[in-house]
């Protein structure tokens, strides 16, 4: 295998309207080790917008890396830097995002057609800043779907200097289906990664979609150097907890459900000083205690309540009542 930052072994997906700050937070108390990333930001954002609004994140969620969107290298160039300056990890560059949206204005998966530029955009951001700029993409999109498309992608952004591929393992149909659909309909092709890793073994080469479990991302460590984790860290986020132990062999006892639940409790009273809504925080831990009795209801309360224009942390206090009454 080749030389992969520790952080690599596990990460959790850049997911738009979930990962943002706040959810983030809340996966750092699950995880310790494993990296975070942004939902997607688009260079326009970034040079055009309200630029805290969207870099700014708590020293609690490293190690973190941002995801960029977009396909001009002199714009992700600049964003690159700001992103070193605000202190991420990593900066990411978005070759697998379906949405219609993104591909009007050449963002996500439509540049996989074009691996010449992805190069132009690598060696641009690059040479901008020193943080580890990576590549996160699709197996194909359409009917560019063999082994050798994916092949000569890889090999034309390596060869800019970006040693670190992170692949879902689905093909992105650019037309036809909505971005759900493409995260559930085109086939699982795991065996495509394999072979990416088996023919550039000095790259490092992380395996994303239809991951579930832990027993699952063991398996998958067998073939590649990382994992990626999605809407399952989202809707079930406590298996998150065994990570730590299981994967970067750190032998502290997880914290509980509860435990989870009172520190979060904690960032929100703080947030909600400096004028944060409750529902902005609340909504990112609904699952926390999937599959436990009382979940329904659990979620149910906060859903109901912390939408409230004066709703506090009591909120989520009360649900911790209601789900493990003392």
């Amino acid at each position: 295998m080749s030389s992969t930052p520790a952080y690599h072994r596990f990460s959790i997906a850049p997911m738009m309207d979930w990962s943002d700050r706040h959810c983030r937070y809340f996966w750092r108390l699950l995880t310790q080790h494993s990296l975070l990333y942004t939902e997607m930001v688009t260079t326009g954002a970034l040079i055009h917008g309200d630029r805290e609004r969207f870099l700014r994140f708590n020293a609690e969620e490293q190690p973190l890396a941002i995801q960029l969107g977009g396909s001009s290298p002199e714009d992700l160039a600049q964003c690159a830097t700001m992103a070193e300056d605000w202190g991420y990890t990593e900066v990411n560059l978005n070759c697998g995002c379906p949405s219609d949206r993104v591909q009007v204005g050449k963002i996500g998966a439509i540049l996989m057609a074009e691996p010449e530029l992805v190069a132009q955009c690598v060696s641009a951001m690059r040479e901008a800043c020193s943080i580890p700029v990576t590549v996160k993409h699709r197996i194909g999109i359409d009917d560019m779907d063999d082994y050798e498309g994916l092949r000569h992608f890889v090999a034309t952004v390596a060869s800019a200097g970006c040693d670190t591929f992170i692949v879902h393992a689905r093909k992105a149909w650019l037309k036809g289906l909505s971005p759900k659909e493409n995260r559930e309909v085109p086939p699982l092709r795991y065996e495509l990664v394999y072979q990416l890793k088996q023919e550039f073994p000095h790259l490092n080469i992380i395996i994303n979609g239809g991951i579930t479990t832990i027993e699952q991302t063991s398996t998958l460590l067998e073939h590649v150097d990382g994992v990626m984790i999605g809407r399952e860290a989202y809707h079930n986020p406590y298996f998150l907890a065994e990570i730590d132990q299981v994967l970067f062999n750190d032998h502290t006892n997880p914290l509980s459900r509860e435990q989870i639940l009172l520190r979060f409790v904690d960032y929100c009273e703080s947030e909600i000083k400096r004028g944060t809504r409750l529902h902005h925080m609340s909504r990112h831990i609904l699952g926390l205690y999937q599959g436990q009795p009382r979940a329904r209801i659990f979620r149910r309360y906060i859903t109901e309540n912390a939408s409230k224009a004066e709703a506090g942390s009591e909120i989520l206090r009360e649900a911790l009542e209601i789900v493990q009454p003392s």
